[in-house]
């Protein structure tokens, strides 16, 4: 192991060691009770409100606003994510990724609301905001502290985890498959997707939300399509793959 791989080993077991695990889930189950838990409580009006039409003051409707963020969801976090947990903590670490996304619900509503309640309009009439608007403004707003400087440094550091947990990964796993399938070279992919990425992006929000709202639905029934033929093809062992994830196994 070169010093380059040293440190980012030793990166990753500081950023993602004990303490985060218990403050992601923590938080998730406090908000959750804060919340009286909103994201099952609201199931039902979140899914009406997907399909409403000319409600609120956003630039994308909500339906737009789901599969953007699904977009960037299904996919590598689904697939490659889920598999390197299992590779990495056994079948056991199914169990925590439900109970997480159980909890995690209520942590996703109160970023939405805390980004709706902060964002800003620019020159243009566009919307800004996001955790670099909403920590400041935010801490502002209920203490009367200047925290600007909080919401730069998590823009900051938004950027540099990009390069990692984002795009440099999505684009990899893209570019490994259609070697491993179809052959292709993996600079000729990265350079194609480099290309389509920037013609959606440039254009805004707007712009993506209409490429979304057309690829996603499509994109999601493929994925659950393919969930569903591998359940459907291994459904004998089902049963053994629940034992794994509630057996505790002795190291």
């Amino acid at each position: 192991m070169d010093l380059f791989e040293l440190i980012v080993s030793k990166a990753a077991e500081i950023a993602w060691g004990p303490v985060t695990i218990v403050l992601l889930v923590g938080t998730g189950i406090y908000l959750s009770f804060g919340t009286r838990f909103v994201q099952f409580r609201k199931m039902g009006v979140a899914f009406k409100s997907l399909f409403k039409k000319g409600e609120g003051d956003g630039d994308i409707t909500p339906f737009q606003a789901l599969m953007t963020s699904l977009a960037a969801t299904i996919g590598t976090g689904n697939i490659a994510g889920v598999a390197s947990a299992i590779a990495y903590g056994g079948p056991g670490a199914v169990f925590w990724m439900w109970v997480s996304g159980a909890v995690g619900g209520a942590t996703k509503y109160s970023e939405a609301l805390l980004a709706i309640k902060y964002r800003v309009t620019n020159e243009k009439g566009e919307k800004s905001g996001g955790p670099m608007y909403y920590i400041g403004r935010g801490i502002k707003d209920r203490y009367g502290v200047n925290a600007n400087w909080l919401g730069f440094l998590f823009a900051i550091f938004g950027f540099i985890a990009s390069f990692g947990i984002g795009n440099m990964t999505q684009a990899n796993s893209i570019s490994q498959s259609l070697n491993v399938t179809f052959g292709i070279e993996e600079t000729v992919s990265g350079i194609i997707i480099a290309i389509f990425t920037a013609l959606i992006i440039i254009g805004g929000i707007k712009s993506i939300g209409k490429v979304t709202e057309k690829l996603v639905p499509f994109m999601s029934l493929m994925y659950i399509t393919g969930s569903l033929i591998a359940i459907f093809s291994n459904i004998g062992m089902i049963p053994h793959a629940f034992e794994m994830i509630f057996t505790l196994e002795k190291l």
